[in-house]
């Protein structure tokens, strides 16, 4: 029975705390009340059950939890016993859970709060990431996202911030920061941050799961483009890794077991989103991502034509990371020597020298035109920079075999 409440736990916690959010109207007694309630569970389950609506009675139990914690409260802060008493007032129909976890994606990401802020504070609410896993993702202490998290939560309950999905006329203005959180969610599952596995089927599936409700919301390009990428980049999910873990190279993925379904569908979505003419970075990606897909095998990747498109999204977006990224297409229509000149000019500026991929790829490089004392140096500087299971090992053996 306690693997069967993990279970649960695992699929629907986030939902129960959306609602116990939108139900209690706070953060912290929103979270207390969802532990209490999977607590009871744990008690009560293997006795009478696990019920027909588990999502509906950990609500139920949750928001009890939550009223009851406040009445004994409020003997010391009588105010107290006035929210009790309107929570306990409060319509609530067990029959009807509503999925609310897009209204908390958009309180996350309130322009109120901080940039910083919103991805931190989704990442832990939305997708239950530990402080360490969000620090690794921003490059930063678990003890600063802390702070941004407890900052951010009573930014939300100073404010009055809504619990709500904006009016139409409000949400494009809101729309960049919640995308963004997405694909920071995106990622995370992608390229898990530490561990031992080199993705998080769970986290990309959220995200994509994310953004089709945002698609079915406001089905603008940018939506599009990111719906699109993040369905690209899991087609490949499968081949990123042997069955023994390894990490996979692009080039050296096996194509026969790319999803094509979720290629067709992303293709299409991409196709759709450029027709508009009003694109933007999303979209180009998307369109590298595609190019990618429809290439036959790895020699047949048109390669002058995703140098192109990083171009692009440079002018849009100038990012050292998109400048590595478009380093590693010149290096492969061109030869490791153009690459390489690429990513030395980036570190030599002082960006990205705590990046890995950086490091990485100036290794990747140097091997290939036989510097091995360079390719050696640059390949122990990533290695000393990543902290996942598989990257590690794909770099000490880039290393064994120099």
């Amino acid at each position: 029975m306690t693997a069967q409440v993990e279970a649960i736990y695992r699929s629907e916690s986030r939902r129960v705390l959306a609602t116990l959010i939108r139900l209690l109207g706070d953060f912290d007694l929103a979270e207390e009340a969802l532990h209490e309630a999977f607590f009871v569970a744990l008690h009560r389950w293997p006795e009478d059950g696990v019920p027909d609506n588990p999502r509906a009675w950990l609500v139920s139990t949750g928001r009890f939890k939550a009223i009851d914690r406040l009445r004994r409260q409020a003997r010391f802060t009588p105010l107290l016993q006035e929210q009790a008493d309107a929570l306990e007032a409060a319509e609530w129909s067990a029959e009807d859970v509503e999925d609310d976890r897009l209204r908390l994606i958009f309180t996350c990401c309130h322009p109120a709060l901080a940039a910083d802020a919103q991805a931190a504070l989704t990442l832990r609410e939305i997708c239950d990431l530990t402080t360490e896993e969000i620090a690794r993702a921003f490059l930063a202490t678990p003890t600063t996202i802390a702070q941004r998290i407890v900052r951010a939560k009573g930014k939300i309950r100073e404010a009055r911030i809504p619990y709500q999905v904006p009016s139409l006329a409000e949400l494009p203005e809101r729309l960049d920061s919640v995308l963004r959180v997405i694909y920071l969610v995106f990622n995370e599952g992608y390229s898990a941050s530490m561990g031992a596995d080199l993705t998080r089927e769970d986290l990309t599936r959220e995200a994509i799961r994310l953004g089709r409700l945002l698609m079915e919301l406001l089905p603008e390009p940018e939506v599009m483009g990111l719906l699109a990428l993040m369905l690209l980049h899991e087609s490949r999910r499968a081949a990123r890794t042997s069955a023994s873990g390894e990490l996979v190279l692009l080039h050296e993925q096996d194509r026969g077991v790319w999803d094509t379904a979720l290629i067709a569908e992303g293709c299409a979505l991409v196709e759709q989103a450029l027709h508009t003419r009003r694109f933007g970075p999303y979209c180009l990606q998307a369109a590298i991502a595609a190019v990618h897909a429809e290439a036959p095998c790895a020699d047949e990747t048109d390669w002058l034509q995703i140098v192109g498109l990083y171009d692009v999204l440079l002018r849009a977006v100038p990012s050292p990371v998109i400048e590595l990224n478009r380093a590693v297409a010149v290096a492969m229509g061109q030869g490791p020597l153009a690459g390489l000149a690429l990513v030395e000019g980036i570190l030599q500026r002082g960006e990205l020298l705590d990046y890995h991929l950086a490091h990485s790829a100036r290794g990747e490089f140097c091997r290939q035109l036989g510097r091995v004392d360079e390719a050696r140096t640059a390949y122990e500087k990533a290695l000393s920079l990543t902290q996942q299971a598989p990257e590690k090992h794909f770099l000490q053996q880039r290393l064994q075999n120099l």
